[in-house]
């Protein structure tokens, strides 16, 4: 009887072992599988910076983070040149970036872009042709002909400048200009429209190698009166806040926070090329995942219907529209709005996926003279 009650202690001694043993290791594989969960968590999340980067942080970013849970480590410098390098290099850091639509079709081409799970990522109320099998609409713009309203009056009075012509009219509006740096994109259609080319022939015209030669030759007649090459929309919106330029090509919505920091801009939609910014997952993301669902996130209405508040770009999910609190008025000025949107030329993506290349090389070229 002793020997089988020291038997059955030894057992029960035994099973609590295991168990203490196996309570301890579910503990421990919890804590490592937790770990590396939060070691690959974080999505890299990369735009531009001044006030476009601002505006993402306040209206998307960070409440997207905080509802989902999703931790992002935020960086500026977006561009698809470096994301494609990361990608050829086999080196890819960038989770999700924030890319123009032109500059994420060339990049999709090259191969160098994650194809979008749209079973994750909602896009059933965004707008037609605001997304694309490698990317997603993040916001709408215009890119612009901007000028000192001091120097050639408010726009729509008398005697302002209303077109790409008169932008290349160096005679009837004398003065400086700042022009795009380093990248075509809204560089050549604003030049082949000022040369007479309608804006429904402005593609078909760039798509032949003489057309994308007449574009340059225009820009390089009014080289001499391009003061400065702008590099990015913070230095479009700090040339007219220091009146260093009288006119300026550029991005509407970073003209109209200039305005509200004091600067003497205007601009027209009229002849604005119509786009829109997206969000691209390079190929071979580290948490592409992860970053899927931040996107999933960041795509939602009641984001996008905070943006206008903090920069003048239109949502691409249409139910923001639905429930902004947004005037009326500033409803108007975005450019997506029904009113503005036939006085400007959608953007082609069909061209810049075949054209950029060829385009961009020939720019450049015309840059280092």
């Amino acid at each position: 009887m002793k020997h089988a009650q020291k038997t059955f202690q030894r057992k029960i001694t035994s099973a609590s072992n295991i168990a203490t043993f196996a309570a301890a290791f579910v503990a421990t594989s919890a804590m490592i599988v937790t770990a590396n969960a939060s070691a690959a968590d974080p999505v890299t999340v990369v735009s531009w910076g001044g006030s476009y980067g601002a505006a993402q942080d306040a209206a998307l970013f960070n409440d997207a983070s905080k509802n989902s849970g999703i931790e992002i480590i935020r960086e500026s410098g977006a561009s698809m040149s470096k994301t494609c390098l990361q990608v050829e290099s086999g080196s890819v850091n960038w989770d999700l970036v924030v890319t123009g639509s032109g500059g994420s079709a060339a990049a999709a081409a090259k191969g160098c872009l994650e194809k979008i799970d749209y079973s994750v990522v909602d896009v059933s109320d965004f707008y037609p042709n605001l997304y694309t099998d490698y990317c997603v609409g993040s916001d709408v713009f215009a890119t612009v002909m901007a000028w000192n309203t001091e120097k050639y009056g408010e726009p729509g009075s008398e005697g302002a400048p209303s077109s790409w012509a008169d932008f290349f009219d160096v005679e009837k509006f004398p003065g400086t200009r700042a022009y795009r740096a380093n990248n075509v994109d809204g560089a050549l259609e604003p030049a082949i429209m000022a040369d007479g080319v309608p804006p429904e022939q402005v593609y078909e015209v760039l798509s032949t190698r003489e057309g994308k030669e007449r574009a340059i030759n225009k820009i390089r007649e009014i080289k001499d009166h391009i003061a400065v090459f702008w590099e990015s929309g913070a230095m479009q919106a700090q040339l007219m806040k220091d009146a260093e330029v009288d006119m300026s090509t550029g991005w509407n919505g970073r003209f109209d926070n200039a305005a509200k920091d004091g600067a003497k801009v205007g601009y027209t939609f009229n002849q604005a090329l119509l786009d829109y910014d997206c969000f691209a997952i390079p190929k071979g993301a580290p948490n592409k995942e992860m970053a899927m669902k931040f996107l999933a996130e960041v795509s939602k209405p009641e984001y996008q219907a905070n943006l206008p508040f903090h920069i003048t770009y239109g949502p691409t999910n249409k139910k923001a529209y639905e429930i902004t609190t947004a005037s009326k008025e500033l409803v108007e000025s975005l450019p997506s709005h029904p009113k503005n949107v036939p006085l400007m030329s959608p953007v082609s993506l069909d061209w810049y996926a075949e054209h950029r290349d060829e385009a961009l090389e020939m720019y450049m070229e015309l840059l280092s003279e």
